[in-house]
């Protein structure tokens, strides 16, 4: 059966382990706002599998080479883009109904044609 994504079952260690990190780095990311796990009613971090991912994300952008602040700035930017490009789906497919419907409007106004050709000439004079 498949967990689903989002669904916060990992203690810190386990979610450190899995996305190769110290459990001290989850608490820095957490604190430089990077992360946000959900917590127990006692406080504990709990982590999902979307979070392990970002960790992973995170983890793969500073050994590339970037600080946290760069990397705090490219997830800022592709979660802007992925709002961006649902915005620009979600215009596209009210442009395509509008166009539909437009079509479908203007072809009840049609009225058919005949595609017999009539030849018509002057009679000769005499």
């Amino acid at each position: 059966m498949k967990r689903e994504a989002h669904r916060a079952v990992y203690v810190i260690s386990v979610a450190a382990e899995l996305a190769g990190v110290h459990p001290q780095t989850l608490r820095i990311y957490e604190r430089k706002g990077l992360l946000s796990p959900a917590r127990t009613d006692g406080g504990s971090r709990r982590y999902s599998d979307a979070d392990i991912d970002m960790l992973r994300k995170v983890n793969q952008l500073t050994t590339g080479g970037l600080n946290l602040a760069g990397v705090k700035r490219v997830l800022e930017l592709e979660a802007e883009l992925a709002h961006t490009k649902a915005l620009i789906a979600e215009l596209q497919e009210s442009q395509r109904n509008a166009l539909e419907q437009a079509r479908r409007e203007h072809r009840r106004d049609l009225v058919p044609v005949s595609q017999a050709v009539t030849v018509y000439r002057r009679p000769r004079k005499p």
